[in-house]
């Protein structure tokens, strides 16, 4: 099995999973789908943003602090991460709580598809 770790390591393969006997993470073929986002809410989140500030844009809807990150993606979903992003102009903004959007972080109506 070393052979076949530092192979898959080489060519990028595989991802990090636990071995359930409860042993070192290694890098594997995982048979688990990769994490998805839940949604935190069926509605865009309204704020205000300013210039030149970088927010964390919550990617994976466990926060507690939507739309921002809070770290939650850490234990509830490995794998997913914060979109960080920098505004160019002050000023108000929907941000998307439903995680399906195509132009994160900004809500583009996919809340009211049949997906959400």
């Amino acid at each position: 099995p070393a052979a076949l770790v530092a192979l898959m390591r080489a060519a990028g393969g595989g991802r990090r999973c636990r071995d359930p006997s409860g042993g070192a993470r290694v890098r594997s073929l995982c048979s688990a789908a990769p994490p998805q986002p839940v949604i935190a809410a069926k509605e865009p989140f309204p704020v205000e943003l300013k210039a030149g500030k970088t927010y964390g844009w919550c990617a994976c809807g466990h926060s507690k602090r939507q739309p921002f990150c809070d770290g939650a993606h850490k234990k509830e979903a490995p794998g997913l991460s914060p979109l960080r992003f920098t505004p160019t102009e002050d000023g108000p903004a929907w941000l998307c709580g439903c995680k399906q959007t195509r132009t994160p972080p900004y809500c583009d109506g996919s809340h009211k598809g049949d997906a959400v």
